[in-house]
């Protein structure tokens, strides 16, 4: 289990299930952030807790919600169910509590820019973009 808060702590998530990688997107939206998600469903393998506001792109699909006290990006929430009534989700890695369980996870790079598709492995995991 994976535990991560923002800054200030009033938004927390829980990552419930085996995690063998990170994803790093380059999309007009987590490019900016700069987040490493860990995906799954809310209330099954993620929990979270704490007010956020979101923001969500024209299409509103993803809502990307952050902290109202610090502006940390914690998660996406995906705007309607997904499949037998779940709703997709990710949560920021980089908001980790304790970087040493997330540091040798491999990074998957996904082009959500251009081909909204994945990208090859270029080898790295997440201690290699931390320094």
């Amino acid at each position: 289990m994976i535990k991560g808060s923002c800054h200030c702590q009033s938004v927390r998530w829980t990552y419930k299930t085996e995690l063998e990688s990170a994803t790093a997107c380059n999309c007009t939206v987590c490019r900016r952030y700069g987040s490493l998600w860990a995906y799954d469903h809310l209330n099954e393998g993620i929990e979270v807790s704490g007010e956020t506001n979101y923001y969500a792109r024209d299409e509103k699909h993803i809502e990307f919600h952050f902290c109202k006290a610090c502006g940390c990006v914690a998660y996406w929430l995906a705007a309607k169910e997904h499949v037998q009534g779940k709703k997709r989700m990710a949560v920021n890695l980089r908001l980790a509590d304790d970087p040493e369980q997330i540091k040798d996870l491999p990074i998957d790079h996904f082009d959500g820019l251009d081909e909204f598709k994945d990208l090859p492995s270029d080898g790295r995991c997440i201690k290699d973009l931390w320094f």
